[in-house]
């Protein structure tokens, strides 16, 4: 089956018992393949629609044959399973998820259901479904104590750390309605600070999020929550419970708490007074989901009035008297004209679909990724292909399938070349490492590859050489003025004067600029060299660790491996790419033309200071914010974690400290306020 379209049935029901036994058992290997892609990897490869059908088409025969039904039937559970790495809690509530419907006459006939159960009058909410994830938020006597996202239904991870960086989620409520409060809604990424996020994960060499949605579930799962807030998360909420129940005789009424005691509730969330008016409200906000700054795939309906909601009650799976209405998928078909290969810094070629321009969520595509080969041979995409192109929000267009009923026989397979397409001058064979799924180009001074080597060297978060832009890096290649990072440094004004359309003053700029660079520090400087699987984050902790360029060029696996966060992959990197004769060239290249290779001796002493204690914060500090506090233990060489174990040395206590502290008193571990924080800081 092609991951981008659902064909494992073909006959229409009934079918014999043994050919749905079968189909069943496929179908159900299926979609636990999905679910494993979706909530663990955060990599789909089909559409929710495409999701959906597979799962009907399970429910469609389990109901013909109730007795294939198996415990670990997906229409048996209610979402993901939890997430390794943090702890496991239970849901005091189930917390569902929701049935979906498609078009109009599927949300009347889920209306005629309800009001064969109940016959009296009910209004309507609708709310945007926002494409994010479902956390619950518990608060006692008023205090943000617990955040869980929804697992499978019945227990969730407990993310509180992670939570807590989310700004517009309240710490303390002002007025609580009862000792015990739940919160529930849905954490999302808007879609500007994903586009930053994915611009500051491709500059550090890091792989990219494939939507919003994806990115909000592997942040949420990180467990460092520094970085969680470095990526601004936002939340809407959509449900409240107050000691276990719903505490208002409408669903609307709790929104209008919510909003009140501080919660972020989306602002489009309307009543309704018929199923026609739903319909209306459904159709405007498809209309308008391109205008927004967070993606939306559809509208919940619910029923008003709690009474009602309790008469209906809910199946396993989801309650009767809320259902989600779809939006169409935000898909196109379009011809495929080519494939364009394109070279990046690391000499990996990534394949570009050239398409007829085709319109798509708001915006005309001609080109759309195509990831590598692997995908080309998984969809089975040739020249000529009528294909399907996705976009959710703005994020890059992809080939997600192609409709194999429209060939004609004249399609043309894609195949990868066999030369790079960067070194036109000459003939460079590609290689594919083992184990790998991309095709590199060997070739160190490949011209397309030193471009974007160039480029990321001169970049702000590397060192940072202001105007050494694309088009100039592109005429230093071309000249021949650069043919190797270290280059850069034995430019002379006059050669740079001398190139089109620049002039003297052009070139003292960006002379003066190279000459700042060299102090940009020994971690700018790891980071700029694009070592594979080296971003900031690494290079930063490289420096630290090693505190000079030819400490960490000497340096062995096992004691890479012994840096934290350094695995055995990165490890082999970083030797691999030392042992490469060209490359320690330009490290003494480098050195020669007095680019800091070291750090300062202040920095030297500073991270000798805390090195391999561990620290544990809770609570609010007085003056200190928690990135503050973490910013300085790491700078002298200690590490933050977010759990009390045996291993934590510290545990720094603020005001409203959470269930760290017990635990830390259990252990014996010693606390720390924050004078004595800033004390062992300063030795």
């Amino acid at each position: 089956m092609s991951d981008a379209a659902p064909t494992l049935f073909s006959e229409s029901l009934p079918l014999t018992r043994q050919a749905a036994e079968r189909e069943a058992a496929a179908l159900r290997a299926e979609i636990a393949r999905h679910d494993e892609l979706y909530y663990q990897q955060y990599a789909p490869v089909i559409s929710d629609y495409d999701y959906d059908q597979l799962v009907k088409r399970l429910q469609a025969i389990e109901a013909e044959f109730p007795d294939l039904i198996t415990p670990d039937s997906p229409t048996q559970r209610i979402g993901g399973r939890p997430s390794e790495g943090f702890a496991s809690v239970p849901h005091r509530i189930r917390m569902l998820s929701l049935d979906n419907v498609y078009s109009p006459d599927e949300l009347r006939e889920w209306e005629a259901r309800c009001r064969r159960t109940y016959d009296g009058p009910f209004d309507y909410v609708a709310e945007l479904k926002i494409d994010g994830i479902s956390l619950a938020l518990r608060y006692t006597d008023g205090l943000l104590t617990e955040a869980i996202t929804r697992g499978d239904g019945l227990t969730g991870d407990l993310v509180t750390e992670n939570a807590r960086t989310i700004r517009q989620i309240p710490l303390r409520l002002a007025q609580p309605l009862a000792a015990d409060i739940e919160v529930r809604g849905e954490v999302y990424l808007p879609l500007s600070a994903f586009r930053r996020l994915n611009a500051d994960l491709e500059a550090e060499g890091e792989k990219t999020f494939v939507n919003p949605r994806n990115a909000a579930a592997g942040t949420m799962k990180l467990l460092d929550s520094r970085v969680v807030a470095s990526r601004r998360l936002a939340m809407f909420c959509y449900e409240l419970f107050a000691d276990g129940v719903k505490p208002f005789a409408t669903h609307w009424e709790s929104l209008e708490w919510l909003r009140q005691a501080g919660f972020p509730v989306n602002p489009h969330a309307r009543r309704c007074a018929t199923l026609d008016e739903v319909l209306a409200y459904c159709a405007e906000m498809e209309s308008q989901r391109m205008a927004r700054d967070y993606d939306t795939d559809g509208v919940v309906v619910k029923i008003n009035p709690v009474r009602v909601q309790d008469e209906l009650g809910a199946t396993a799976k989801a309650p009767r008297w809320a259902v989600a209405y779809k939006f169409a998928p935000m898909q196109a078909q379009t011809r495929l004209r080519g494939v364009t290969w394109q070279v990046g810094r690391l000499g990996t070629l990534t394949p570009v679909a050239e398409l007829e321009p085709v319109f798509v969520a708001g915006t005309t595509v001609a080109r759309a990724s195509l990831h590598n080969e692997d995908q080309i041979q998984r969809l089975d995409v040739r020249q000529g292909d009528l294909v399907i192109v996705e976009k959710s929000g703005d994020i890059i267009p992809q080939v997600v399938g192609v409709v194999t009923a429209a060939r004609t026989g004249a399609e043309v397979p894609v195949g990868v070349p066999e030369y790079c397409p960067g070194c036109p001058e000459r003939q460079v064979r590609l290689v594919r490492p083992e184990g790998e799924v991309a095709w590199r180009c060997p070739e160190m001074h490949c011209p397309t590859k030193l471009r974007q080597q160039v480029q990321h060297f001169a970049s702000r978060p590397a060192m940072d050489i202001e105007g050494l832009g694309e088009v100039l890096v592109d005429k230093l290649v071309r000249e021949g003025l650069v043919t190797d990072v270290a280059d850069l440094y034995a430019l002379t004004a006059e050669q740079v004067a001398a190139l089109e359309r620049l002039g003297e003053k052009s070139a003292a700029n960006l002379m003066a600029q190279l000459e700042r660079s060299k102090t940009a520090g020994l971690e700018r400087l790891i980071f700029a060299l694009g070592i594979p699987d080296v971003g900031r984050r690494k290079a930063q902790l490289l420096a630290q660790h090693f505190g000079s360029l030819a400490a960490l060029a000497a340096a062995s696996e096992a004691e890479l491996v012994a840096v934290r966060d350094i695995g055995p992959a990165t490890a082999a990197h970083i030797r691999q790419w030392f042992a490469d004769a060209r490359h320690q060239q330009t490290v003494a290249r480098l050195e020669a033309a007095g680019v800091v290779t070291r750090l300062d001796s202040s920095g030297a002493g500073t991270t000798a200071r805390l090195a391999g204690k561990q620290f544990v914060l809770t609570g609010t500090l007085p003056n200190l914010t928690r990135e503050e506090a973490t910013a300085r233990i790491e700078a002298a060489g200690g590490r933050v974690t977010s759990a009390v174990s045996k291993k934590t040395d510290y545990v720094v206590v603020g005001e409203n400290p959470g269930s760290k502290l017990a635990k830390a008193e259990a252990l014996g571990i010693p606390l720390l306020d924050e004078a004595g924080l800033l004390a062992l800081l300063a030795g």
